[in-house]
């Protein structure tokens, strides 16, 4: 009997490759497994395209709701954005789709997973952590850490080689990852950290030039945490990512451009589109503000940059981000409300933020005094926590004294 191989196949360049690689170099029958993230692709031409290229079987799975309510839920209300900047797009992706492709193996009763990320990248970490959490006696191939190809180049003569049709050119060699939450561009005119990214380059989101001119109001309605309405509308989780990325691509939101630290210890640059998902970010920030007190909010600055290099890192599956989920569902008891937001040419201002948790005092924040606090207080306050500093000085002061 053969032995079979699961690979998690997008159809895109390296993937369409290592079917026919797989088969010349390993003599396995190849399952290929199509995750569907929201990528867009038409499933049937993907299906096609792995069958043409040697896959003894390809599989598809719609990942679409448990990626949004299992991952990037999660990674909301957790707060969690990578070196100021990045929403984690791709990161939170990788382990719905690795878990997808061991659920697969071991249905088919494979005997390794194998997929097309390059030894250089964190993907290469995310999918193979996942893959030793879950099912550790699965063998792991990885082509690019093994064959002599070093260039999307190189890859683009095999598969002229092998007759394989791919989308990228070499004129247009940029590498792209899309899912529901973003989408992500390297290569090409971004590997030189100097060059302005071509407006070729983006392709989900207009640019300010083009987008209205006039703002447009937006208002999202969360539930302990969890984003579950645009403009009074309950929405299905993937129905309302879709919504606010045509809202928020159509002004200009959620372009960044940025250096980021790999985990494998390289810089990278890299553009990236989340129009959506920076709305849905800010205004649960906006929301939270409201509703969470000041030593809960603080802490959880601290647990939001942890999650994030979890993420990131390619932790998923470990005790420790069950913990902080279970830490930061306990904050979100009561961030419920609405947040309105202001769109106009790639900026977002707020409008409003309402919460019937809110710990917003107007009678306390007021500039007129009322019998809610009294202002004599705070001089015994402020006595108590300049005792360290006043000790301090008196010390300071007596060994000036000494020294003269």
């Amino acid at each position: 009997m053969s032995k079979k191989v699961v690979l998690a196949y997008s159809g895109g360049l390296d993937t369409s490759i290592i079917i026919p690689w797989l088969n010349e170099n390993y003599g396995m029958d190849v399952i290929a497994v199509i995750a569907d993230v929201g990528q867009g692709d038409d499933m049937d031409a993907v299906v096609k395209k792995a069958y043409d290229t040697g896959a003894k079987k390809a599989v598809v799975r719609d990942l679409r709701d448990e990626f949004v309510r299992d991952y990037i839920f999660p990674t909301v209300k957790s707060g969690a954005v990578y070196e100021n900047k990045y929403l984690l797009g791709t990161s939170i992706a990788r382990p719905v789709i690795a878990k997808a492709q061991v659920e697969v193996a071991l249905e088919e009763g494979a005997d390794a997973v194998a997929h097309g990320c390059t030894g250089k990248g964190n993907d290469q970490v995310r999918f193979e952590h996942a893959y030793q959490a879950l099912a550790p006696e699965l063998k792991v191939i990885a082509p690019w850490r093994e064959w002599s190809l070093k260039s999307r180049e190189d890859c683009l003569d095999y598969a002229e080689n092998h007759g394989i049709p791919v989308a990228q050119s070499r004129e247009k060699i940029h590498s792209r990852d899309r899912n529901l939450w973003h989408i992500s561009h390297e290569g090409g005119e971004l590997e030189d950290a100097a060059n302005v990214p071509l407006p070729t380059t983006w392709v989900m989101t207009k640019s300010p030039q083009e987008a209205p001119d006039r703002n447009e109001v937006v208002e999202i309605g969360f539930e302990r945490g969890v984003p579950v309405s645009v403009g009074g509308t309950k929405l299905e989780p993937v129905q309302l990512i879709e919504l606010l990325n045509e809202i928020g691509a159509r002004n200009a939101i959620g372009r960044i451009d940025l250096v980021e630290n790999r985990l494998v210890g390289i810089k990278s640059r890299g553009a990236y589109e989340t129009p959506g998902g920076t709305l849905i970010v800010l205004a649960h920030r906006e929301l939270e503000a409201l509703t969470l007190d000041r030593e809960v909010a603080h802490y959880k600055q601290h647990v939001a940059l942890n999650y994030a290099d979890i993420v990131y890192n390619g932790l998923w599956f470990t005790p420790l981000r069950e913990a902080f989920d279970a830490f930061v569902n306990k904050t979100q008891g009561y961030v419920t409300g609405t947040v309105k937001l202001s769109l106009y040419k790639g900026n977002v201002s707020i409008i409003s933020r309402k919460s019937d948790f809110s710990l917003y005092s107007n009678e306390l924040s007021s500039f007129t005094m009322g019998d809610s606090y009294n202002q004599k207080d705070a001089e015994g306050f402020i006595r108590i926590l300049g005792l360290p500093a006043r000790t301090r000085a008196r010390l300071l002061g007596r060994k000036k004294e000494a020294v003269k």
